[in-house]
């Protein structure tokens, strides 16, 4: 193996390794797990969902926020955004397959987070 290989398997190796600066994942990682990123995707879990009903699942969202967080998501074929041709057009977001299993594992986290939150606080404010 040359050189020129192993190179290329490091940089390889660099791009799996959620732990390494570069690697890639690093940003699609704190897109999904930013503040608003895992809520929006464990609201969508439920099915499809259009704008302002998604806003109104989750308390807090401004407008603004939802729609980076979508069109992030959309992006990244996250989920797909579906226009019907009504007057006013309706628009709703579903997650798309790699949303779902994205979701799913995100679920998990969320689970453990509202078994142990009271916990946690009770915790911290022992500590404090």
């Amino acid at each position: 193996m040359g050189v020129g290989s192993q190179a290329s398997e490091s940089s390889t190796a660099r791009q799996r390794d959620v732990f390494d600066k570069d690697c890639p994942a690093r940003t699609v990682l704190d897109k999904l797990t930013s503040r608003w990123g895992v809520l929006v995707l464990a609201a969508l879990r439920c099915g499809p969902m259009r704008f302002h009903v998604l806003r109104d699942r989750i308390g807090g969202i401004s407008e603004k926020m939802l729609s980076q967080n979508l069109r992030t998501f959309t992006e990244y074929g996250l989920t797909e955004r579906t226009v019907e041709p009504t007057i006013p057009p309706q628009v709703s977001y579903a997650l798309t397959p790699l949303g779902a299993e994205a979701a799913e594992q995100l679920h998990g986290l969320l689970a453990w987070v509202g078994a142990n939150a009271e916990t946690i606080v009770r915790f911290q404010a022992r500590t404090q």
